[in-house]
């Protein structure tokens, strides 16, 4: 008769031989990680948006810098006015400096939202391309960089993703 002490040492022995006959056979996971902030900044759809989004930034100072200047041209004439006349004058001023300040909460909202807007399109550019590659390359996990407190450089694949975005941007 077998004791229990040893059926329980047995049922160890052929449970760890299992995990490793098991383990060795398993294929191991494959892995590789990305680095956002640089595949963002080098994707020339990136650099594009970066360059329309400055040029109306630039236009609607413009806009902005001229209906202050309308606005200080008037104010510069109130002293040279009449009571009555100054008392008038300031009022259109006063509509003039309140227009101002809506134009530029609005034209800071849709800047702002523009700016979102192209942000959410490469981001989703980005991760199709990861899905992509990842799928032709039989990848189980794909990491952001900034989620690792350590990845071995032969492990990432940002600049594989990189230019594939960018490729696909220029026949695009």
């Amino acid at each position: 008769m077998v004791s229990k002490t040893k059926m329980l040492l047995l049922a160890f022995v052929v449970s760890v031989a299992g995990i490793f006959l098991f383990g060795s056979t398993c294929s191991a996971e494959k892995i590789a990680y990305v680095d956002l902030a640089v595949i963002f900044d080098g994707y020339n759809k990136t650099k594009d948006y970066d360059v329309k989004l400055e040029d109306s930034r630039k236009t609607e100072q413009e806009k902005i810098d001229k209906k202050v200047e309308e606005i200080k041209t008037l104010q510069d004439k109130l002293p040279l006015l009449s009571d009555d006349e100054k008392k008038s004058k300031q009022e259109e001023i006063d509509k003039l400096a309140q227009g101002l300040q809506e134009y530029q909460r609005n034209a800071e909202t849709t800047l702002i939202k523009d700016r979102n807007d192209k942000l959410q399109e490469v981001l989703k550019d980005i991760q199709g391309v990861v899905d992509e590659i990842a799928k032709q390359e039989g990848y189980d996990y794909i990491l952001n960089e900034r989620a690792l407190l350590y990845g071995n450089s032969k492990l990432s694949i940002s600049d594989a993703v990189l230019k594939k975005l960018n490729d696909k941007y220029k026949k695009g």
